[in-house]
Parts: C-alpha cells; sequence; structure tokens
C-alpha cells in the first residue's frame, strides 16, 4: 500500500466526524499552495522520467520555490538521494511516495505522533500571549482562538494589551461582540502591562477558564519591544504562577521568507513556545509551515484556512500533506 493510501485510509477509517472533516478543510485551504506544487512536480515527473541529478537539482527549485527553505531543502534531497540508491529507485514517479513521507518525517519524525495542542492549567486560568508584527492576521487569530474554546465549553476573556494602536483595540472589542466573549481594555496609549494585569483579575473574578491576551507588534525598536514584553511576563508570573502557558507568535503565511525572519526575531525576545500560522490559505507558498519548522524547532500549533470562524484549525502535520499532495493522490488513483 501506498504512503497516499495509508494516509487516505487514516482519515476515512476515523469514526471522529471532526477527524473525517480535518483533512477536506485542509484540501481547501491549501489549493493555492497544492496547484502551484503539483503544478511543479507534474512538470518535474513530465520532463525527468529518470532518477538522476539534473532531477534532483530540478527538485530542488519546485521546493524552494514553495518556501520550504533553503537549508530544509538540501536536506531534504540529500536525504532523497540517499534513500533512492538504497530502494534502487530509477523511475521518478516511483520516488512520489518517498518525497510526501520526507515531507511529513521534516515535521514529526513520527507518523503516528498527534497535533501537538496547546498547555492548559489544570489548577486555575490558563494564559495564553500573543505577540507578532503588525498586519499578521493577530487580533482576527485571537477571536477565533476565543470562539474555538467557547466552542469546547470553556469560559473566555480576552485583553486588549496592544495598547500602541487604537485600531487594534476596537478590531478586538469587534471579535468579542462577534463570540459573545468579555473584552477587558483601556484607552490608546495606556501601560499594555496594567491592562493585562485587569484582564487577569477579571478572569479570575469571572471564573474564566482561559485568558488570551494581546500585545503590540512594532518592530522598529527590538529593545522597547522586548521591555514592554519583559513587563508584561513578570505581571503574568506574579499573578498567576507558571503562566503564560503558551506564547504563541502569529505569522503571515503570504509573507513566505519574511515569516521565518519574525520567528527569528521573536524567539529571541519572546520564548516563543507556537507558531499560529494565518492567511495559509491565500498564499501559494504553504511550504513555509516545513521551514518553521525544521529551521526553528517551534512546533505550529493552529493554522488559518480560510476566513470563517471555524477556519482557524489545530496543525495536523499528516492532514497538512494530504492538502498538500490531494492533486497527486488523484493522479495515482486514475493511474490505477
Amino acid at each position: 500500500m501506498s504512503f497516499f493510501q495509508k494516509l487516505k485510509n487514516k482519515f476515512s477509517n476515523t469514526s471522529n466526524e471532526t477527524d473525517q472533516q480535518t483533512p477536506e478543510k485542509y484540501k481547501e485551504g491549501l489549493k493555492k499552495t497544492r496547484t502551484s506544487f503539483s503544478d511543479r512536480m507534474n512538470n518535474l515527473m513530465a520532463r525527468y522520467r529518470k532518477v538522476d541529478e539534473d532531477f534532483f537539482e530540478e527538485l530542488e527549485e519546485v521546493l524552494i520555490a514553495s518556501d520550504v527553505g533553503v537549508n530544509t531543502v538540501m536536506d531534504l534531497v540529500d536525504e532523497l538521494r540517499m534513500e533512492a540508491k538504497r530502494q534502487n529507485i530509477k523511475d521518478s514517479i516511483q520516488l512520489k511516495d518517498v518525497i510526501s513521507e520526507k515531507l511529513v518525517e521534516i515535521y514529526q519524525g513520527d507518523e503516528d505522533e498527534q497535533p501537538q495542542k496547546l498547555k492548559m492549567n489544570d489548577d486555575g486560568l490558563t494564559i495564553y500571549l500573543f505577540v507578532g508584527v503588525n498586519g499578521v492576521g493577530k487580533t482576527t487569530s485571537i477571536g477565533k482562538l476565543a470562539y474555538k474554546l467557547k466552542q469546547e465549553g470553556k469560559k473566555v476573556v480576552m485583553a486588549a494589551g496592544d495598547t500602541f494602536r487604537a485600531g487594534a483595540i476596537e478590531q478586538l472589542q469587534v471579535w468579542g461582540e462577534r463570540t459573545g466573549v468579555e473584552v477587558i481594555r483601556h484607552n490608546a496609549g495606556s501601560d499594555p502591562a496594567a491592562v493585562i494585569y485587569d484582564g487577569i483579575k477579571a478572569a479570575q473574578a469571572r471564573g474564566a477558564d482561559v485568558l488570551l491576551c494581546d500585545t503590540a507588534g512594532r518592530l522598529q525598536n527590538k529593545v522597547n519591544l522586548m521591555n514592554e514584553l519583559n513587563k508584561v511576563h513578570r505581571v503574568i508570573e506574579r499573578e498567576v504562577p507558571g503562566a503564560p502557558h503558551e506564547v504563541l507568535l502569529v505569522l503571515d503565511a503570504t509573507t513566505g521568507q519574511n515569516a521565518l525572519a519574525q520567528a527569528k526575531t521573536f524567539q529571541e525576545t519572546a520564548n516563543v513556545s507556537g507558531i499560529v500560522l494565518s492567511k495559509l490559505d491565500g498564499t501559494a507558498k504553504g511550504g513555509i509551515v516545513l521551514a518553521i519548522r525544521n529551521e526553528m524547532k517551534i512546533p505550529v500549533k493552529f493554522v488559518g484556512l480560510g476566513e470563517q470562524m471555524e477556519d482557524l484549525q489545530e496543525f495536523d502535520p499528516n492532514a497538512f500533506v494530504y492538502g498538500l499532495f490531494a492533486d497527486l493522490m488523484q493522479d495515482e488513483e486514475q493511474a490505477e
């Protein structure tokens, strides 16, 4: 049984309706990336029937064009060369399965490993701190996560800690009204740490399960950003020992390698524990997911696969690969 068939069976055999819907959401959300990637892969297979050095060089270009990342691509192609020799693969079509398997391995290493869930505080309030530059979809991601958590039966409060922009405060308030989640806010220009402090107190007073904290995202002065985030951290740790339970960095998938550069900057300043990759449905370079995982060693926790509230999905490596290779799977089925 091919890797594609095993992957398809993995989802079709589950009795959980949500698990069955997940690959289809990824398939739709990764349409732009898949179409671009599939076209390049199909062209590559059509031009190079034989696995040789020319084939591997062209494969490198295909993967780099999908923003998988240069370092990731070089390591991957080296592994594919070795695997082709080990299995004595001569036909490029036969290598298709191996390529997809290696892409999954880059993310999780073990095909039975489950998506990494958000850490929860079993003894009181759970606090998630969101960081990221302006314009990446941070506030929208917070609103969508609030909706998701509320659908799961949790009581949620949001704190509008991006006081640098009045627009960010108003935007979070709109999301609060859409989701029915209370937003703790101060006026623009207020001390972000004071907002987060009030958010903690309000969440505790209301018996909330989760507090979602927004922060400013200006990178023009890393020192100021670091000082501000450190102050927010100190307030959170003082009020809820062990918190924040996650520091989630929101990155815009459409910015490609620029998102990788942002990840490196915030990793230095914010002790990031997970990535939220927004706007994955709007890019043809979804390979950035693999570059972030392989080069940053930070797990991708959520991906944005559309504009609807329910389109913020937990990142599932297998569903991602299914969405990425769905057209190639279909080609394989037709060939049979």
